[in-house]
């Protein structure tokens, strides 16, 4: 039967050995080939889409009224126009932060708005090691020709004023390279920001709590938990993480150091579409998903030993329970699966296991206790 292929994309001769076309549409910008697969699906695909690709497409089959069916849409190699929606959740996230980080200065921000903005270091140091994180993703996801979206912050009334931020990956990953790649190059641009505010947290001056809030009989305590890294860092560069006085604490600045660091081992949890599970997947293929089984678990268990053993309630046992039901959610999802899964060169093996190493550092058992 002749059939009529559309103006773009992969001429008829090189996907009729493969995919059996019988009709051909155009739907918008989309070309949509019906037809009958010659092999195995999962083959089809992975010698098709490189066709797809260079042609211009991001292509999928699928099924329509019981009939396969390749779905190509046209791939996004850059940013079309103002990114509206990223510009406002960021600016809102500028905003939340100053209004978290003025109360780590012990400044009202209801009270005094205007006030909020001498937490600008705390807003520039969370924002900073989030958005380094992000575009880290984003760079090198542009670099392997993956279709992705400039980072979203969120912006949420929490300690911090914000949940994070992440990017949206549009296209399958062609191959473990590049999913390793792209899931490695977040958390260690993250961790390369995390250390330098760090640093410049540790060598600016603490803050110390006002006598009238020290007096105050319901005013609430927070105590954050340090991860080695942090304290591995305030040794190298002797300053205290701890003082005598416990109404003077850490400048906010070494908090968005903290918060980088806590990001870091959320995200390299081995689960999912978690930074840790793309570079698992890229590293050990269908091993990944028996271990990413295995993680929820583990968290249930710090959860529970936390809470029957250390004696300890609320906030520290909340994070890993919660935690516990994400990774368990994230597990049942599965990884991302590349167009091409040859093996990784050893190379790239050993700077995972070193990533997964930092991740480690970042760890720390309790988190953060809130009293009163």
């Amino acid at each position: 039967m002749d059939v009529d292929a559309p103006d773009d994309g992969p001429p008829l001769e090189t996907i009729d050995p493969l995919f059996s076309v019988y009709d051909t549409r155009v739907d918008g910008e989309e070309l949509v080939y019906y037809g009958d697969p010659m092999v195995a699906p999962e083959l089809l695909m992975r010698r098709l889409w490189p066709e797809f690709r260079d042609a211009g497409y991001e292509a999928q089959l699928t099924m329509r009224h019981g009939e396969y069916v390749i779905v190509a849409k046209p791939r996004n190699d850059g940013i079309d126009g103002i990114p509206w929606t990223n510009i406002v959740l960021f600016a809102a996230t500028v905003l939340s932060t100053l209004f978290a980080g003025a109360q780590w200065y012990y400044i009202d921000p209801i009270s005094n708005p205007l006030e909020m903005r001498h937490a600008w270091p705390f807003t520039v140091a969370i924002l900073g090691v989030l958005g380094v994180h992000e575009m880290g993703h984003y760079v090198m996801s542009r670099y392997h020709g993956v279709d992705a979206s400039l980072p979203y912050f969120l912006p949420v009334p929490t300690l911090i004023g914000t949940m994070g931020a992440v990017i949206s990956i549009k296209s399958r990953m062609p191959d473990r390279k590049a999913l390793f790649d792209i899931g490695v190059a977040g958390p260690l641009a993250g961790l390369i920001a995390t250390i330098l505010v760090t640093i410049v947290g540790l060598h600016l001056d603490p803050v110390t709590a006002p006598q009238e809030l020290v007096d105050d009989p319901n005013a609430i305590s927070i105590s954050l938990g340090y991860p080695p890294l942090l304290e591995l860092l305030a040794a190298a560069f002797d300053q205290p993480l701890y003082r005598d006085d416990p109404t003077t604490v850490v400048n906010p600045v070494v908090i968005g150091g903290w918060v980088g660091m806590f990001v870091t081992f959320l995200n390299m949890i081995p689960v999912g579409q978690l930074d840790g599970g793309h570079i698992l997947r890229a590293m050990t293929r269908e091993y990944q998903e028996t271990i990413a089984s295995l993680v929820p678990g583990v968290l249930f268990a710090l959860a529970g030993y936390l809470y029957y053993v250390a004696d300890y309630s609320g906030h520290s046992v909340f994070v890993w329970f919660f935690w516990g039901l994400f990774a368990a959610y994230l597990a049942h999802v599965g990884p991302a699966r590349p167009v091409n899964d040859e093996r990784l060169g050893t190379g790239r093996v050993v700077l995972g296991l070193v990533t997964f190493g930092l991740g480690v550092l970042c760890f720390m058992p309790v988190p953060i206790e809130i009293v009163g």
